[in-house]
């Protein structure tokens, strides 16, 4: 078999894998404004289910701005102004969604582990109990599950009750993907997870984004490109508030269709 017959038998098996899986997330025409400062423009993608979806790009570029687009938390920011749409599900999240509900199905984990003053027990139960929940053979099992979830209940289910700020800095990264993990969402986002952990930590965590993905749509904003081609179905590459270039992952460190994208992968920028 020639290498041309590889490569286009790699290609439909990538998109007989697209056909079979729903579309998440829709984009379309997205601009943000910070006040006069545009941020994003015309952004326009689809992320599908079950997938980890890379957003890459020198600082500046607007891949936080639009992480947070995804869960209106850029609501938070006076000033702020959005045209064009995005749909969850078919459900357009700035005209039909009630905020509340759209970020306990759109959770999120920060670039540094924001845990409670709490045990880590209260940490992971702190969503549902705001929910409500108060039945405490339920609340162990969310706990216990959640936990189980984030890896990491074998490291800490003998010492529940003791603060989760004694923690290592890996081991609060994923107690806060437990947390997320708590609150039953059907979409993570990662704003650099592992930016300030170390290389072993970093390799749990990528591991646990692996395995995560069977059970929840994951989009990661990082700086690393290894990163990125280690953890990522599709990526999408950021430029001045603009998506240069969004594919499968492997199609955009091998074979990228921009030549900005090309520059900014081999290092020649950012």
């Amino acid at each position: 078999m020639s290498a041309k017959d590889i490569k286009l038998r790699v290609n439909n098996s990538t998109l007989l894998q697209e056909a079979n899986k729903e579309v998440k997330i829709s984009v379309r025409n997205l601009d943000l404004f910070y006040g006069e400062k545009q941020a994003l423009y015309s952004v326009s993608l689809d992320i599908h289910e079950n997938e980890v979806t890379a957003l890459i790009g020198p600082s500046g570029c607007g891949k936080s701005t639009f992480l947070r687009t995804l869960n209106r938390m850029n609501d938070l920011i006076d000033g702020v102004k959005i045209t064009g749409n995005i749909t969850i599900d078919h459900e357009d999240i700035y005209k039909t969604t009630d905020v509340i509900k759209l970020r306990t199905k759109v959770g999120m984990v920060f670039q540094k582990a924001n845990l409670f003053p709490m045990s880590i027990y209260d940490n992971v139960a702190y969503g549902p109990r705001m929910q409500g929940i108060k039945n405490k053979k339920e609340l162990n099992e969310i706990v216990e599950n959640s936990l189980r979830g984030a890896a990491i209940w074998d490291e800490v289910k003998d010492r529940l009750k003791t603060s989760a700020l004694g923690l290592s800095g890996g081991q609060q990264q994923r107690i806060c993907i437990a947390r997320a993990i708590a609150m039953k969402p059907d979409i993570i986002l990662m704003d650099e997870p592992t930016s300030a952990l170390d290389p072993i930590s970093t390799l749990k965590v990528e591991e646990l984004i692996e395995n995560m993905k069977k059970d929840y749509t994951i989009v990661i904003v990082t700086h690393n490109m290894q990163q990125a081609a280690r953890v990522s179905d599709k990526t999408a590459f950021f430029l001045s508030g603009e998506v240069v270039e969004y594919d499968v992952t492997s199609k955009i460190f091998s074979m990228p269709h921009d030549q900005r994208t090309e520059d900014y992968i081999t290092g020649r920028f950012g």
